[in-house]
């Protein structure tokens, strides 16, 4: 009968190792599905498009190209810059690729592939307004998204400044269009789609120099380094490829409303 116990035991302990280190790779082969969380209001990287009423963009196009490695189908999923964190470490989602800039005090809680996008910080502004950098923000408010860098880089860069925080980069546009905040901060392409996607582009103007680097990384859930390096070597596939290329100038490239030139280089593993 001990004998018997102790098999029993034996075997519980194996199923629970299995099922404790089961990879992410094979949860989603299994299920047949990527589940991919981005943002839905962010142009050009995650936005609804007003014609076919579906998540389009430069991040949806990366989880596809990740989702077509794994032989699954793409499932997407609405996150927030406050959201995303959390729905990855829950596991909502298998990767978040939502505009987020790799921090290393987000590694204590998530990893990231390596950089696959490269921006800055900087402000949007009324082309009258006489707003030239972070240095004229002194007394004024200026608005920004709930849980992203931009929150503590701009009260860094200008500690005399208000922020104004908000759930979605509209919400803050429409604070600076309504009068309530003299600007808007975040990266550079996110406030070009803010700038370029509104009725008057003439009226707005990004300005001032970098305030801080945002490199952008996949966000996963800790301690799965099989994804991880998957999800790297499909971004380096992708670039040298030139398919990485091709997927940027479709929503950066000089026949878009939102161009800007690549001017980085992938990091590349031999």
């Amino acid at each position: 009968m001990k004998r018997f116990v102790l098999m029993a035991l034996t075997l519980c302990l194996v199923l629970a190792c299995t099922t404790a280190f089961a990879g992410k790779i094979d949860d989603i082969k299994a299920r047949g599905a990527l589940v991919c969380g981005v943002k839905d209001s962010v142009v050009p990287f995650g936005f609804v498009d007003q014609d076919s009423s579906q998540l389009v963009g430069f991040d949806v196009d990366i989880c596809r190209a990740i989702a077509k490695e794994l032989g699954v189908e793409l499932q997407l999923k609405t996150v927030t810059s406050s959201t995303r964190i959390p729905m990855v470490v829950n596991g909502q989602v298998d990767i978040a690729a939502a505009t987020m800039t790799h921090k290393h005090a987000r590694d204590e809680v998530i990893d990231f592939s390596i950089t696959y996008f490269m921006d800055g910080q900087k402000l949007l502004v009324a082309k009258d307004s006489g707003i030239k950098s972070a240095a004229d923000l002194a007394g004024k408010k200026v608005a920004t998204v709930k849980g992203s860098t931009s929150e503590k880089n701009i009260k860094t860069a200008q500690p005399k400044t208000r922020v104004l925080s908000f759930d979605e980069y509209p919400q803050a546009f429409l604070a600076l269009k309504q009068g309530k905040a003299v600007a808007v901060t975040t990266d550079s392409t996110i406030l070009l789609g803010l700038k370029n996607s509104a009725p008057d582009p003439s009226k707005w103007a990004i300005v001032g120099d970098y305030i801080a680097a945002e490199p952008y990384g996949l966000g996963i859930a800790e301690n799965d380094s099989d994804f991880r390096d998957l999800i790297n070597k499909v971004l380096n596939d992708l670039w040298r490829s030139g398919e990485y290329q091709k997927i940027y100038n479709k929503w950066f490239g000089k026949d878009t409303n939102y161009y800007l030139p690549l001017t980085w280089q992938m990091e590349l593993w031999p």
